[in-house]
């Protein structure tokens, strides 16, 4: 893939940049949104389960610092970019090419403190023919979302977290498959604006908690009704989270 094939994007008000290809499968704000759910500590072990390009990683990294990164990305061509962000932004992210479904050896006997994930939003048979293989891969789900669960079980530690951001309409799919492998279930709805359906949602679980699931308050992306003209129109939660790499304002459970 030559550089014109490719833009060279900036997130985090340009604390990161990112070499993604031009066209097909593009990092937006999700894993942004994922990266800044994730309650990691300095020191710790992440896996990010098909990790792309690499946003979501370093948009953890530039928050957390000391973190042990490693991601695994089934794409030869996203992988191979990811490390190049990586080696760009100073980060410590391990890249590994490979099926998440069919782990490498690599990753087998290895566990994290926490376990991130991007699945694909879409039923593959549900999107039409003849797009762009790479952002059919990223967006349309070849591998079951059944997988994707029983493969972050695996590799999180005792008492690790899961952190994933999906679809809510996939919350009814996504909700048993969790809960057979963890506790402590948090799910936080993100609202386009006041008085809409949460578009998306974010999942936070623990392996070996015992808490009972938990749907907080929805987090309101944008301000104002509707969109009134070409400006940001983000609410501050979010600008802090998506400019300046803040965690998100996660609810407290003692508070509900």
């Amino acid at each position: 893939m030559s550089d014109a094939d490719l833009t060279h994007d900036a997130y985090l008000n340009g604390r990161f940049r990112v070499w993604q290809p031009a066209r097909g499968y593009r990092a937006g704000i999700d894993p942004v949104l994922l990266a800044a759910a994730v309650p990691a500590q300095p020191g710790q072990s992440v896996l990010e389960l098909g990790c792309g390009v690499g946003v979501a990683s370093l948009a953890l990294a530039a928050r957390v610092p000391g973190l042990r990164l490693t991601g695994i990305e089934a794409q030869a061509r996203y992988a191979d970019l990811a490390r190049d962000n990586a080696a760009q932004a100073g980060a410590d992210l391990e890249v590994i090419t490979g099926d998440l479904a069919q782990m490498p050896d690599a990753l087998r006997q290895q566990q994290f403190d926490h376990v991130i994930a991007n699945p694909p939003y879409y039923i593959a048979d549900t999107r039409t023919a003849g797009r762009d293989s790479g952002r059919e891969a990223a967006h349309a789900e070849a591998t079951p979302l059944a997988d994707w669960i029983d493969t972050a079980r695996r590799r999180t530690a005792p008492r690790g977290y899961l952190t994933l951001i999906h679809r809510a309409e996939r919350l009814a799919a996504l909700l048993p498959l969790v809960e057979a492998h963890f506790g402590g279930i948090e799910v936080l709805p993100l609202v386009p604006r006041t008085g809409r359906a949460a578009g998306l949602i974010l999942l936070r679980a623990r392996k070996g908690a015992r808490a009972a699931l938990c749907l907080h308050h929805g987090l309101v992306m944008h301000e104002g009704a509707a969109h009134d003209g070409d400006r940001e129109s983000y609410s501050a939660a979010l600008r802090a989270a998506l400019r300046d790499g803040a965690a998100l304002p996660w609810p407290s459970r003692r508070h509900l």
